[in-house]
């Protein structure tokens, strides 16, 4: 993990130039304000495989993801893990967060993070009361996206769930029908509730009724967008858990 010096013209020409900006909290810091918003972070470069966030320890800080894609998973009593999301550019990770983490956050390509403590995100919020309610809106979308990976899980078909995912994948890059998947197809599996056969066969599927394109192991293009959709709300799917 990296940290970049707390140098404030540095960080003040970072902050305006983050292309996170509009997706977070600090949209509602106006640019003449920016740097009062700088001193309380620290910007850090995570490398692939590289955890900073770990489950259990105490949750002191939250961060804001600028760029790359990050892996979230929990390790069960038992030893399994439950990949719980995978999140990017614009994502806030440990805001809910009461005493102690209850997720591990890894690097799946290289990360650029914004970190702040919760005790400079306090004086922010007395500075800033719009802030405030960012957070708080944040803190809920994060409970929102909880409630609805258990929908995932819980109500869908396996082949139902796959094509959730693409699709959420695509919304996630804009609506480019081309997507990058840097996870490995266990990590899919993980958050799936599959098995890595599963998710294979299923894939296999979809190509096969002309619905996506598999290009290599880490790039798939959607073909059919309205079928892939039909396929992931459950019509004429005929999918075997």
């Amino acid at each position: 993990m990296l940290g970049r010096p707390h140098d404030a013209a540095a960080l003040l020409r970072e902050c305006a130039q983050c292309g996170a900006r509009k997706q977070s909290v600090c949209s509602v810091v106006e640019d003449e304000d920016l740097a009062r918003l700088a001193v309380h972070s620290q910007h850090l470069v995570i490398q692939p495989g590289q955890a900073f966030i770990a489950q259990d320890e105490p949750a002191e800080e939250f961060f804001i993801v600028t760029g790359g894609q990050v892996k979230l998973f929990t390790l069960m009593a038992d030893g399994r893990r439950q990949v719980t999301g995978f999140v990017r550019q614009g994502s806030f990770l440990g805001l809910a967060a009461q005493e102690r983490y209850v997720f591990t956050a890894e690097a799946l390509t290289e990360v650029h993070l914004c970190r702040f403590t919760h005790v400079g995100m306090k004086l922010l919020t007395a500075q800033f009361p719009a802030l405030e309610q960012r957070l708080l809106l944040e803190a809920a979308r994060e409970l929102i996206l909880a409630q609805e990976h258990m929908v995932l899980l819980g109500r869908k078909t396996a082949l139902e769930r796959l094509a959730s995912f693409i699709m959420q994948r695509v919304e996630d890059c804009g609506g480019q029908p081309e997507i990058t998947l840097p996870m490995t197809r266990t990590d899919i599996a993980d958050y799936l509730g599959l098995t890595i056969e599963t998710v294979s066969r299923m894939l296999n599927m979809l190509r096969r009724d002309g619905l996506i394109e598999i290009k290599n192991i880490t790039r798939i293009r959607v073909i059919d967008r309205p079928g892939l959709a039909i396929r992931a709300a459950g019509e004429r799917s005929g999918a075997l858990m």
